[in-house]
């Protein structure tokens, strides 16, 4: 089981590094959008979007490169003085929300998906390009997603248990609020 937690964790950590690529990408077609409609007078017809649906993929497929790293937001007010054991029980307890939310994503995002690819559906812009490659990714982005949250669900029963959580397996721990501020460097220790 190990094995599969970080086959898991590692293919999120994988997908999510090369997704990072992707806004070096929108990066370019916004320039070039931007450098034609000052030179040409107008913008390439396709450039923004393009942009447009290789955002909607990178938004989408990072949810599991963002719960092995423990980069989503949390609402800190409360749940950031926990200690790592309270965090731990409070994501077990609201685990299943994150399930149901995960699983109609995967629902009605097959559902999209699918319809998008049986009717081979384009955009309505002048360009018209395919949407279902787009949204393809959405099944996808959520059963990569759910899997990672059962590796974090794992970690989290292995955190209130005592047992070790290897980052490599699991991903990233809970920080403590001692080492969330130092991580931001409001230890209030005065270096020198």
């Amino acid at each position: 089981m190990l094995q599969v937690a970080r086959a898991i964790t590692h293919l999120n950590r994988w997908i999510g590094r090369w997704a990072c690529l992707a806004v070096l990408i929108i990066f370019a077609l916004l320039l070039a959008d931007v450098v034609m409609r000052y030179l040409v007078g107008s913008p390439a017809v396709w450039t923004a979007e393009m942009a447009t649906l290789i955002f909607g993929v990178y938004a989408i497929i990072g949810g599991g490169f963002l719960m092995a790293e423990r980069g989503h937001v949390n609402v800190d007010i409360i749940y950031g003085t926990f200690s790592r054991r309270k965090k731990a029980i409070v994501d077990i307890i609201t685990w299943p929300l994150f399930a149901l939310f995960v699983l109609v994503l995967l629902w009605q995002g097959w559902d999209l998906a699918s319809e998008a690819i049986a009717d081979n559906e384009r955009s309505n812009s002048i360009w018209k390009p395919y949407l279902w490659p787009t949204k393809a990714f959405i099944p996808v982005a959520a059963i990569l997603l759910f899997l990672q949250g059962l590796v974090r669900l794992w970690s989290d029963v292995r955190v209130v248990r005592g047992l070790p959580i290897p980052d490599d397996i699991f991903g990233a721990p809970a920080a403590t609020e001692s080492e969330a501020h130092a991580a931001a460097g409001q230890s209030g220790e005065i270096q020198e």
